[in-house]
This record gives C-alpha cells, sequence and structure tokens, in this order.
C-alpha cells in the first residue's frame, strides 16, 4: 500500500476545541469526535486512535492545522508517540478547497478534508504540497528556537516602551533627552529610575550622582550642566511616574535579553546547525541562534530554492504572456527572514566580494533591502550545502567563490 499509513487522522485546531476524523486510506470515514484542549482532551484522542489502531493496524498519520501554534502540546504528544506527523499549510489548503470544495464550512468538514488529502497525495501534486512531514528536530534546536523568538518579543516589547519613554519625556521634561545621544543607555535609564518623583532629577547632588551604576564622572558632568535649566511642564505630576516605571521596565528587559542571549550562547556548542551558520562571518550568536530555531532540521527542504522561499530571500515567478514579473511568496517564516536580512547586512561589511555583489545590485537599480535579498539568495546556496555536507564556511582567496 505505498507509503501510506494505514491509519490516518485529520485534526482541525481549535483555541479551546479541536474536530478530530480518523479514516483509511481509501477515503472511509471511521470516527469523528471533538476534543477540548486539555489532558483529559488529550487522553481522550489517543485512546480512540489506539481503539481503532487494534482493528486496522499500528501505523499512524496524524495532519493537523496550526502546528507549533494553538495545537501545542498536542503535536509534541503525537510525536513523543511515534507517529508520523504533518502540518496542513493553511495557504495551500484554501487553494485545494478551492479546487474542490465542500458543501459547507465547519470545524468538523474541515478535519474530513484532512482525510481527503490523505487519499489524493499520492495521486495529486497539490495535496501532497499542502501535506509537509514535521521532521524530527534535534531538542537543541527546539530550545534554541523557544529563547530566541522569546528574546525577539522582548526585544520588541522594549523598543515600544522606549519609543513612549523619549515621547513622554518630550513632553513633560524638554531638553532633558539632549543630553544623551542615546535615550537606551544604561546611565540615562539608571539615572531616571533613581528617583521616585521626576522633578527630584533636577536636585541631585553630585555625590549621589557618582553612586549611580554606570553615570561615573563624565556624566555626571553633563547632568550637572542640565540642572539649572531643567524644566518640567504641568502634567509631571502624574506623568513622572509613568516615565521613571518604563524605565525601570525597560532596565529589567535588558536584563532579561542579557541572560537569554547567554543561554543562546551555551546552547550554540550543542547544535551544530547553530554552528555551521554562525561561522559565516556576519551572522554571530544572536542569528545563528534565530536560524538554527526557526530551520530546525535541513531535512526539511528538499532543495536550496525551499529554504530560500522558507527564509525569504526569493520571490515566485509571476510571469504572464510577455509579461515578467514576481510576487514575494505569503509562506515565509517572518522571523528567519528578519536575522538573515540582519546577518546578511553584517556580513558584505564583512566578506569584500559580499561587498561588491552587494554594490553590483545597487548599480543596476536595486534598493538597499532589494540588494540584501539578492545577496541573501547567493548565501542560501552556500547555507543549505554547508548544512547538508557538514562544512564550516570558508573564504577562499584569488577572488574564488565562498564556500
Amino acid at each position: 500500500m505505498n507509503n501510506t499509513p494505514q491509519l490516518c487522522v485529520s485534526v482541525g485546531i481549535g483555541c479551546r476545541q479541536h474536530s478530530v476524523a480518523i479514516g483509511l486510506p481509501n477515503g472511509d470515514v471511521l470516527d469523528e469526535f471533538d476534543i477540548l484542549h486539555r489532558p483529559e482532551g488529550f487522553k481522550q484522542f489517543f485512546e480512540r486512535i489506539d481503539h481503532h489502531c487494534r482493528q486496522h493496524g499500528k501505523v499512524v498519520a496524524v495532519a493537523m492545522e496550526g502546528y507549533n501554534g494553538y495545537a501545542r502540546p498536542l503535536d509534541s504528544l503525537v510525536k513523543v508517540r511515534g507517529y508520523q506527523l504533518y502540518n496542513i499549510n493553511n495557504l495551500k489548503l484554501a487553494r485545494f478547497k478551492e479546487i474542490f470544495p465542500a458543501a459547507a464550512k465547519n470545524d468538523r468538514i474541515d478535519a474530513c478534508k484532512g482525510l481527503e488529502l490523505f487519499q489524493l497525495r499520492d495521486h495529486l501534486p497539490l495535496a501532497k504540497d499542502v501535506l509537509q512531514e514535521v521532521m524530527p528536530t534535534p531538542q537543541e534546536n527546539d530550545m534554541l528556537k523557544r529563547l530566541s523568538r522569546r528574546r525577539r518579543s522582548l526585544v520588541n516589547e522594549k523598543s515600544r516602551l522606549q519609543g513612549r519613554l523619549q515621547t513622554d519625556l518630550h513632553a513633560v521634561c524638554p531638553g532633558l533627552l539632549d543630553i544623551t545621544k542615546n535615550a537606551d543607555s544604561l546611565w540615562f535609564l539608571r539615572f531616571i529610575a533613581s528617583v521616585d518623583e521626576l522633578t527630584k532629577l533636577s536636585r541631585l547632588r553630585l555625590s549621589t550622582l557618582n553612586k549611580i551604576p554606570s553615570v561615573g564622572r563624565k556624566y555626571a558632568a553633563i547632568i550637572k550642566a542640565w540642572q539649572p535649566n531643567a524644566s518640567f511642564s504641568h502634567e509631571v505630576e502624574w506623568v513622572g511616574e509613568m516615565i521613571i516605571a518604563d524605565a525601570q521596565r525597560i532596565l529589567a528587559l535588558k536584563d532579561d535579553i542579557k541572560a537569554l542571549e547567554l543561554r543562546c550562547k551555551t546552547l550554540i556548542n550543542d547544535s551544530r546547525i547553530a554552528q555551521l551558520i554562525d561561522s559565516v562571518p556576519g551572522f554571530a550568536v544572536i542569528c545563528a541562534s534565530e536560524l538554527a530555531g526557526e530551520i530546525g532540521t535541513i531535512d526539511r527542504f528538499a532543495s536550496e530554492r525551499s529554504l530560500a522561499l522558507y527564509l525569504g530571500m526569493a520571490n515566485l515567478d509571476n510571469s504572464s504572456g510577455k509579461f515578467r514579473g514576481s510576487k514575494a511568496p505569503k509562506h515565509v517564516n517572518k522571523r528567519a527572514k528578519g536575522a538573515m536580512m540582519t546577518a546578511v547586512d553584517r556580513h558584505r561589511k564583512c566578506v569584500p566580494e559580499s561587498q561588491r555583489y552587494y554594490e553590483k545590485k545597487r548599480i543596476e537599480g536595486k534598493s538597499h533591502n532589494q540588494a540584501i535579498r539578492s545577496l541573501g539568495r547567493q548565501l542560501c546556496r552556500i547555507i543549505f550545502r554547508m548544512l547538508k555536507k557538514n562544512r564550516l564556511y570558508e573564504i577562499r582567496q584569488d577572488n574564488e567563490k565562498n564556500a
């Protein structure tokens, strides 16, 4: 019966409840039921599968929408059981539904639609593209994925708070931001967070300023020069405490981000993918951690083009007749794309040949981001070969190609 499993399970993922359909490869539906996103629901899920396994064989494949989203932790429990796990690509599923529409739309019908995909995947390429097998990934890469995503979330939160802090300072204490070139600097944030009322900043003595960590004599002198001209608006009475709270929160976020970066740096030593990517000049610990976590395993990708599409470094052909064009793919990992854009921009500054390629694209009329993506497309080829062949990045001399 080819490589088709003897028992097919399709799960329509919801926030609090999931719809399940169990069937055979020939399309016969054996069971339909709903489970709650709770331990008792998961127990019911596996009990019903075990019941049908005793009658129809032990090879089980599970397809679910929203893998790694609301499906957690059901998806990981499925993998622990040793079942084959498939992610249903929602974008391609929508196209599949347009070609093979159902009579109506609800979670149970969607679950049964997943069984149709199992039935057709060996005969219809589109159905095969909708079902993407989830390959096992090393635990260290799963950990890097969680840690790097957490770090990115905290960095975004810090950026939002910093923008709000600067806006409030402009409105409440004009001129205070002029004493620093970087409102994100430690000494400035600790200076603001050192008081319980914002107006006290203009009255702090030199001895007190010298005790604030990171201020020192240099910045204490700058603050003393500002104090005689300090001015506060009438809003300082109630907005001042918000500014101080934001400064304290930004300082706490900085500590949390630094701790996560240290954990990522330690984990890189256990992740071969992260080590290989880290060997590319300019990629460094953070970008290597993000990419290793989001890639997981190179076995997921059939070709370097698939990897490039996933990382957002390649466009899809969108030509028609005499028109020649392209469009950005929608199934891009935005976190991996952001890491690649940052890393490639740094990379070109470290490798002369890459910088020349970037400048060539700019001369051709491409924007900065377009030139970075063009260079990133070339690097995807190299990274794909590196991960497949387990080779570190090498810079060849005498204008030879990078490998």
